[in-house]
């Protein structure tokens, strides 16, 4: 009994110590960090004890609802990139089924790696290809110019006309092949007992689809969107900061990429700080809320 009770001990701090430098890493990079609030209460000036910085209360908190056009443009950004996104959240759904639904496994496994590798590619060398492609030279306007189909390039980098539609696209492309990959799990994650059933009383591959696959992964997908509503805020930034330009600079400037610019470019910390914090409790407050919403409607959550 002793040498049994030794031996589960010793799994349990086996799986400890593998979990361990991943809480750490949780730890340091993302809790640690919320230290930092602080500054949002404080007119903090690099360079100057803090012991010395004015504290100033809600201030900057203040500033975030008198301030001018361009946080109002950034939100105004932020959001159109988010429903663009939202809007084609079910693309992967849709590719996995097809996908799933095939008979090749070979097939499979060469279009799932194609899709996927994009995932992998650093957003610098997106924006490497895309100016290869795109640009006033690239090979898009190069091609249709030779064949005679446009009288003058058109450049899409640098096009505020076209800029969220473009910029979605490419999210698209490169988030394509990792969401199909969850949806493709959850697929596998059905019953085949129920197709057989189905099969067996006659229902055709689309019946099959809409009425067990299509149920089968919506509990996924409503997770997903859930934990995506937290983002409605927060698209990111690499993406954004690269293609940045001045012709584009209106449209593409989205929350993340102006707390950049004024934070760590303008210096200016408080602001930055009471700004992300802001956005921060808006996000939990969204995630909260949407989940509560599940509930009411399908009876389960996230939380």
């Amino acid at each position: 009994m002793n040498t049994l009770k030794k031996i589960v001990i010793s799994d349990r701090m086996q799986l400890f110590l593998l979990g361990l430098p991943i809480v750490l890493m949780v730890l340091i990079f993302q809790y640690i960090p919320l230290a930092g609030w602080i500054l949002a209460f404080f007119d903090y000036k690099p360079g100057i004890p803090f012991s010395k910085t004015p504290f100033v209360g809600l201030k900057f908190f203040e500033l975030i609802v008198t301030s001018g056009d361009d946080l109002v443009n950034a939100l105004k950004n932020t959001l159109a990139f988010y429903f663009l996104n939202l809007l084609m959240s079910p693309l992967p759904v849709v590719f996995a089924i097809l996908l799933s639904e095939a008979a090749s496994v070979r097939f499979k496994r060469i279009v799932q790696t194609l899709i996927t590798l994009p995932h992998f590619v650093s957003w610098v060398i997106v924006f490497a290809l895309a100016f290869c492609v795109f640009s006033n030279d690239g090979l898009l306007n190069t091609f249709l110019m030779n064949l005679h189909l446009i009288d003058e390039p058109t450049n899409l980098l640098g096009n505020g006309d076209t800029v969220w539609y473009f910029q979605t696209a490419l999210g698209i492309w490169k988030s394509l092949g990792w969401g199909t990959i969850i949806y493709l799990a959850a697929i596998i994650g059905i019953d085949q007992e129920l197709y057989d059933a189905a099969q067996v009383d006659g229902a055709a591959r689309f019946r099959r689809i809409w009425h067990i696959t299509v149920p089968g992964v919506m509990p996924t997908f409503i997770v997903l969107l859930i934990l995506g509503m937290s983002n409605l805020l927060s698209v990111g930034m690499e993406q954004y900061l690269v293609f940045y330009n001045g012709l584009v600079a209106d449209k593409i400037t989205v929350l993340d990429l102006y707390l950049y610019r004024t934070g760590i470019l303008n210096t200016d910390y408080s602001y930055s700080t009471a700004l992300g914090m802001s956005k921060t409790l808006i996000g939990i407050l969204l995630l909260f809320g949407v989940n509560g919403l599940a509930k009411r409607v399908r009876g389960y959550g996230i939380v």
